[in-house]
């Protein structure tokens, strides 16, 4: 399961997020820093219509979602490198995801303190950056001390030394590991390295309720930092979803539509999560279920039916497969069979976005 770790400074709305993001999340959310020390947990649902009409399609009893691991990690300051505001503690926490959404304060409230003093979307952003570069040189210069007494005899660790000394320099240059261009080679040297920059972000730009719909000047300068970076930028609201978890389900439509929006940002923000590792959905349809199976890129039918059960793809004979529009286009299974749409598909097959699969194996 994909978990994404939600960082910032302090009081920027993360933990009024993760409460909503997470609707029985105890999360405390508080008006002051470092009022959330222990990382709260909490898997979510991923938004997918697909699954309501395959449910019906096939008279499903269930449906079961893909689902995403959110973490609400304390919040940052200046200095967390070197461990102000328990800030070793925390890029640890950083350090076991897999993804990060970085909560950027977008809104003017007085009564919310901001621990630099005012609203400057850039500069918040450059402070956690520059945190997470420092952690992550800090951790590289310690591990090139170790390798290159490997290096004088070994050829594998001279290769090591020399990836390492680059992402250094790039580092000390103010980039992050994501923006270098490294080799499939490079890449697999520092995997296990799990340094911060490199791992994914999504910037979410908290705004008020009353911005939701237009955004403002400081999302703006969100999205120029995030450009420069190719990330992605969802605006949210954590206020608003906040009060959307406090409504019925029947209001909750109505209190968007007042606001000029059809949805909070929250589910945006999951499926971008969702979407930002390269991950792919498949789906198992029938009477007992309907079911999202998360997988990564590229797999094939067998790795794919393996995310089930490690037998199907010892055993994988075949899967019969058909792609989400065809099978709904038609109405049901036996007529997209009728069309010759249902394929059946071996060993070779690299699975696609949305198709419907029955797999069959041998035990």
């Amino acid at each position: 399961m994909l978990r994404a770790g939600i960082v910032g400074l302090p009081n920027v709305g993360k933990s009024t997020l993760f409460n909503a993001v997470v609707a029985n999340a105890k999360a405390e959310a508080a008006n002051f820093p470092f009022c959330t020390i222990e990382p709260n947990v909490g898997v979510v649902a991923v938004p997918d219509e697909r699954l309501n009409v395959l449910s019906q399609i096939s008279g499903s009893a269930q449906i079961i979602p893909a689902r995403v691991e959110f973490v609400d990690i304390a919040g940052l300051v200046k200095g967390a490198s070197q461990g102000e505001g328990l800030g070793n503690q925390f890029l640890s926490h950083i350090r076991e995801v897999d993804a990060i959404v970085h909560v950027v304060r977008c809104f003017e409230n007085d009564d919310i303190i901001h621990v630099a003093g005012s609203v400057d979307p850039a500069r918040d952003i450059e402070i956690i950056s520059i945190e997470l570069g420092l952690s992550d040189l800090a951790q590289i210069e310690r591990r090139i001390e170790r390798t290159r007494k490997q290096a004088r005899t070994s050829k594998d660790a001279q290769f090591e030394v020399t990836v390492l000394e680059k992402l250094a320099a790039a580092l000390n240059e103010g980039k992050s590991v994501r923006q270098i261009s490294l080799t499939e080679e490079e890449a697999e040297i520092i995997k296990g390295l799990g340094l911060l920059t490199n791992k994914p972000i999504i910037y979410a730009a908290n705004v008020s309720e009353e911005e939701l719909a237009t955004g403002n000047e400081f999302v703006e300068r969100v999205r120029q930092v995030a450009a420069q970076e190719n990330a992605q930028v969802v605006v949210v609201s954590a206020q608003v979803e906040a009060e959307l978890v406090e409504l019925p389900e029947e209001d909750k439509a109505d209190f968007l539509e007042s606001l000029g929006v059809k949805e909070g940002g929250l589910k945006s923000l999951i499926r971008a999560t969702y979407a930002l590792l390269g991950l792919r959905t498949y789906f198992t349809s029938g009477p007992k279920e309907t079911r999202a199976w998360t997988i990564n890129a590229g797999m094939s039918a067998p790795q794919a039916a393996g995310v089930i059960h490690s037998d199907f793809e010892r055993g994988f004979i075949r899967a019969e497969t058909v792609a989400y529009n065809d099978l709904v286009a038609n109405g049901s299974l036996s007529a997209a069979k009728e069309k010759g749409l249902v394929r059946s598909e071996g060993k070779e097959y690299i699975v696609q976005e949305g198709d419907v699969m029955l797999f069959r194996f041998n035990v």
